[in-house]
């Protein structure tokens, strides 16, 4: 069965991804860059490593915290206006970077890129699903996070670029950049408008929830219990294999460390940028026939992901374990590409954005803790490949809570 056409979709229906995909690029890109120019950073302000490290925590956990209310804010109010904001407040934070000249000065401006960039994914990922329904929404939110994908891999150009530099360029760049984007953002990118989607009136009754009551309601619905279980231990797999394979390559494969950055974040990337469009166009397809066909293509690709990962930590050629990253990043995608379209499912429509803030703000907390966890057990001595088999086995419990979830039809 062939998607709808696109005369069928409302204005703006693909524009609006294309604009988002960018800005989902920028959010990755800005967030990442400073961990790829630890030593220029280092050099021109001394901190232990312990100090450096706490620049990531504190993002995380500012991150983490206010996700929940970014998807509030954005199911409450407009949610084009969150978004130009959010992109808005962190290019600004990018730019005050590069300002910085003291460590506390840069702990404050990771605050502050946590708080800001909260807002974003909950907005965009609601936004594409007022725009795009049943047939079209998985493809248009596996191309999205495709530009999320591109901005994780395109994070290492700021430590090109402070190599080559000063390592405060990088950050002048693309917060300036940000900036100009935003105000692009304004003239081009709407709400749908009331009469065409399927959220409340902004100024009905029912829209007017607060935080609390939108948090009732989500928890008040077993499946969706069951999708923040089911989203939390997938970071927590996810994190165990991709965190440690870099140290894995060069331990076992005695690749030199910038190499063994470079394969893992280039083979991965490549199929999971592949596998978010492929899994989202399939999914659609089969969602026109079965209510759970999302579901099903998600149990697929993890289904394939565990032998592919029992491939990686057993071999020992370098062709083999190149083959079993692409289709571990390939298959990997497939849920991460369904799970809006499927939290769309199994949730009050006025919900979504907050909902999504939720799933985002446990996966943040858990990931975070799962890479010190994992440094604790590299202390203890724990063979990687133990690391990776039990990354395997999260994958495999995974499918089962995945099966569990029970999505009803949507328009």
């Amino acid at each position: 069965m062939s998607p709808p056409p696109a005369s069928l979709l409302p204005p703006r229906a693909w524009l609006v991804v294309a604009l988002l995909w960018v800005v989902g690029c920028l959010n990755y890109l800005d967030r990442l860059m400073i961990i790829t120019m630890r030593g220029s950073i280092k050099e021109a302000i001394p901190m232990s490593d312990a100090q450096f490290g706490l620049l990531t925590t504190v993002f995380l956990l500012a991150y983490a915290v206010l996700s929940p209310l970014g998807g509030f804010l954005a199911d409450r109010f407009s949610r084009t206006r969150i978004i130009i904001f959010s992109l808005f407040a962190w290019s600004g934070t990018t730019w005050l970077t590069a300002h910085a000249t003291t460590f506390s000065d840069l702990l404050v401006t990771r605050v502050l890129m946590g708080v800001s960039e909260a807002c974003y994914l909950p907005a965009a990922g609601a936004l594409i699903a007022d725009y795009h329904r049943n047939a079209t929404r998985s493809l248009a939110n596996g191309i999205h996070l495709s530009g999320v994908m591109v901005g994780s891999g395109l994070g290492g150009v700021g430590g090109w670029i402070a190599e080559k530099y000063e390592w405060t360029l990088a950050f002048e760049i693309f917060g300036v950049g940000g900036i100009l984007y935003a105000g692009l953002l304004i003239l081009f990118l709407r709400d749908l408008p009331a009469a065409a989607t399927e959220r409340p009136p902004a100024d009905g009754k029912e829209s007017k929830v607060g935080m609390l009551e939108a948090l009732r309601g989500l928890f008040s619905r077993s499946d969706f219990v069951i999708a923040l279980l089911f989203w939390g231990l997938l970071g927590i797999a996810s994190w165990s294999i991709i965190g440690w394979m870099p140290t894995y390559l060069t331990e076992h494969f005695h690749l030199p460390q910038g190499q063994a950055g470079l394969t893992t974040t280039l083979y991965i990337y490549m199929g999971s940028l592949t596998g978010m469009i492929v899994s989202g166009a399939w999914a659609d397809r089969w969602s026109l026939t079965n209510v759970r066909g999302r579901v099903y293509v998600g149990l697929i690709g993890l289904g394939i992901c565990v032998p592919a990962v029992m491939v990686i930590a057993n071999t020992g050629l370098i062709a083999v374990l190149i083959v079993g990253l692409v289709v571990y990043g390939f298959t990997r995608a497939f849920p991460d590409a369904n799970m809006m379209p499927i939290l769309c499912q199994i949730t009050d429509v006025r919900y979504r954005a907050t909902g999504l803030g939720v799933l985002n703000a446990f996966a943040t907390a858990v990931g975070g803790v799962t890479i010190y966890a994992g440094g604790v057990l590299r202390d203890a001595k724990m063979d990687i490949r133990t690391l990776f088999m039990c990354g395997a086995g999260g994958l495999l419990v995974c499918a089962v809570l995945l099966w569990c979830i029970k999505p009803r039809p949507t328009t």
